[in-house]
């Protein structure tokens, strides 16, 4: 079957293809990293990337957003012009904003780096993030504007390349100049990153400049509309995603300190975090990764078919998209439900990570549908919607967090249920908005019932069959291998016994 590329399914699998490969060559890349530097100079470098995360929320992400949407919307109108305008009216925003905060902090890196994060020796390492910063979100912009016009092989391919380059770049450098002191060589990182920045910046920006060849800018008196529209979405957006950044740091800093407060030796809590967050759910959002691809093509296409007056566009769209989390995510994470404590033990030497995947399996299915719902909420032009469930969804993490680990006799599983609870109520409240922006009927069934049974069923013999493999003298690579090709076609036996349409899937425009 011939793909059409202009499709969401061509532009999912192919950002999904893109990930896949930029995490193996990021993971190969963190690995002599770390062999390079050492574990010192790894934890001087990770404090400085919540500055990072901070500063892009504050400047970038939700300016992406409106690039995004409003040139789907441009587009699929006809109105390239305006497409270009959007583009360039949130360059300025962007590098208004981005020289405020920049001055800002050139002028207190010291206090920030002293009392914020707790070393002196990040100073460097500092103030080389804020050009590092201004590259990446010029960057940014060009690539959501390629997502929003429907170009995705443009910024997949700049994606592909920039982490080779940044590879490249970061290891060659440590290569030629080690040995030097901590904050030295944080700074060989960070001049690393900002070699590959510029690469992608400067190839997106000429990339976006021939493809707006030509173009007349929309006229002077539609300003103000759009300067309105940008910011209903940017402001949104960008808020969503700074509170997320702080409150997940927030969770992580209180991880360890619940556990101690509950009793726990702060050496054995420390332990606990590390496999939780470092190990456990890294290994359970693997798949995840196809979540992501197909939110950055949902949005602009709902945006098309909204700014097209599509209806019954919009609503098929979210379904499917619905669809295709269920019937990708359900079997993933029973499989590494069923073998993720051998996998655990392989890939980290850690008995422990095999501990609480059941419910964390459930937080990782629930928060996908979240996702995507809040996507779609986005691309209807509901931000405010999708940013108060993220928020209060955050919230209840944070509640469990600091009640239930600090609760005697919990531990670690204390997250497992929060994990639930928040994603759960995320989904609902997401869900509820899309329901009254659409009109979109639930379909429990194909959505959670038949792939819920489907991957009942593959969990249920693949453990079986695992176990038998074992027991057979079997290694574990192998018997993990069987039980994965054997449960997928299984899997899909039984969706297509209780009549799910894959096939639709595939046709998905």
């Amino acid at each position: 079957m011939k793909l059409d590329r202009t499709s969401m399914l061509y532009g999912t699998l192919l950002l999904t293809g893109t990930g896949i490969a930029g995490q193996f060559l990021g993971f190969v890349y963190r690995i002599l990293l770390s062999r390079l530097i050492g574990a010192e100079v790894m934890g001087l470098y990770q404090l400085i990337m919540p500055v990072y995360s901070v500063l892009l929320s504050l400047t970038a992400v939700g300016l992406t957003a409106a690039v995004s949407n409003l040139s789907a919307g441009y587009f699929a109108r006809g109105e390239r012009g305006g497409a270009a305008q959007v583009l360039r009216r949130c360059l300025v925003g962007f590098l208004v904003l981005f020289a405020l905060l920049a001055t800002v902090t050139a002028l207190l890196y010291d206090p920030i780096s002293v009392y914020l994060l707790g070393d002196a020796r990040t100073q460097t390492g500092l103030l080389l993030l804020l050009p590092c910063i201004l590259l990446t979100g010029v960057e940014n912009l060009h690539k959501h504007f390629f997502y929003g016009t429907g170009a995705i092989r443009p910024p997949a391919a700049v994606e592909l390349c920039e982490q080779v380059i940044r590879a490249a770049a970061v290891l060659g450098l440590l290569v030629l100049f080690l040995p030097q002191n901590p904050e030295r060589t944080v700074a060989i990182i960070v001049l690393g990153m900002i070699l590959c920045e510029l690469f992608s910046s400067v190839t997106l920006v000429l990339l976006a400049r021939r493809r707006l060849a030509g173009e007349r800018l929309q006229e002077p008196g539609a300003s103000a509309r759009m300067n309105r529209q940008i910011l209903s979405i940017a402001l949104p957006v960008g808020l969503t995603s700074l509170l997320g950044n702080l409150m997940g740091s927030a969770n992580a800093v209180l991880i360890p300190q619940r556990l101690v407060a509950a009793g726990a030796e702060v050496s054995r809590a420390m332990e606990e975090f590390g496999v939780l967050c470092g190990m456990t759910m890294p290994m359970l959002c693997l798949p995840t990764a196809f979540i992501g691809a197909l939110g950055l093509v949902l949005m602009p296409k709902l945006a098309q078919g909204t700014a097209l007056g599509s209806g019954g566009l919009v609503r098929r769209r979210i379904d499917r998209s619905m669809l295709a989390t269920s019937v990708l995510m359900f079997p993933a994470l029973t499989l590494l439900v069923v073998l993720g404590p051998t996998l655990g033990q392989l890939l980290f030497q850690e008995e422990n990570v095999g501990r609480h995947l059941l419910p964390l399996a459930v937080g990782v299915l629930l928060s996908c549908w979240q996702a995507v719902l809040g996507c779609a909420l986005n691309g209807l032009g509901r931000q405010r919607g999708a940013a108060r469930s993220s928020i209060l969804s955050g919230g209840v993490q944070l509640a469990c967090t600091y009640v239930l680990l600090g609760t005697p006799g919990v531990g670690v599983g204390g997250y497992a249920v929060g994990v639930v609870l928040s994603s759960a109520l995320g989904a609902l409240l997401n869900w509820a908005q899309v329901r009254r922006a659409t009109g979109l009927k639930l379909r429990l069934f194909d959505w959670g019932v038949a792939p819920g049974l489907a991957a009942l069923l593959m969990g249920l013999a693949c453990n079986l069959l695992f176990h038998i493999l074992l027991d057979a003298g079997a290694g574990d690579l192998v018997a993990m291998g069987a039980c994965t090709l054997f449960g997928a076609v299984l899997y899909l036996a039984a969706l297509q016994a209780q009549g799910v349409n894959l096939v639709g899937l595939f046709r998905l425009r």
